[in-house]
């Protein structure tokens, strides 16, 4: 009997432990939300590249066109037709701010033609701005300024 509370306070012990050591911080799930969105991108799915942003999402494209909503960036997307064109975005920061459940992530954004090569036909600068709102870290609003074309 001695020896089975010992083991069981060790079990319990080395699984709060394993927990804490692999739950992530909240800027470490952005940057995987931000990878995953990376990979949708290259990938042209377009739904999960959606499932990311919150209904109500703001995004101003690299050339100033403001969309309101997810259904009105859908849209602007599908306009886009067979478009062979993916974005990839890479944070440069991200900062997070606990008590209100906002985060704010800016990098640079590179455009690739897998027709035209290897290399990114455009790039610019991004901003974004993440809410935690659900429980869940989504985009609520971007902003693209495309400042290099090849």
């Amino acid at each position: 009997m001695k020896y089975t509370k010992h083991l069981i306070f060790a079990v319990l012990s080395i699984l709060i432990f394993t927990s804490e050591s692999f739950s992530q911080t909240d800027k470490e799930q952005i940057i995987a939300i931000r990878n995953s969105s990376n990979i949708a991108l290259k990938s042209y799915d377009n739904t999960q590249v959606l499932s990311y942003l919150t209904n109500e999402v703001l995004t101003t494209t690299g050339n100033g066109i403001l969309l309101s909503g997810k259904k009105a960036l859908k849209n602007y997307i599908l306009e886009g037709g067979e478009s062979k064109i993916y974005w990839i975005r890479t944070p440069k920061e991200i900062i997070v701010n606990d008590k209100i459940k906002l985060a704010w992530e800016n990098g640079n954004w590179n455009g690739y033609d897998p027709e035209k090569g290897s290399n990114s036909i455009v790039s610019g600068k991004y901003s974004a701005m993440w809410t935690k709102e659900s429980g869940e870290w989504k985009i609520k609003s971007q902003l693209f300024v495309a400042l290099d074309e090849q």
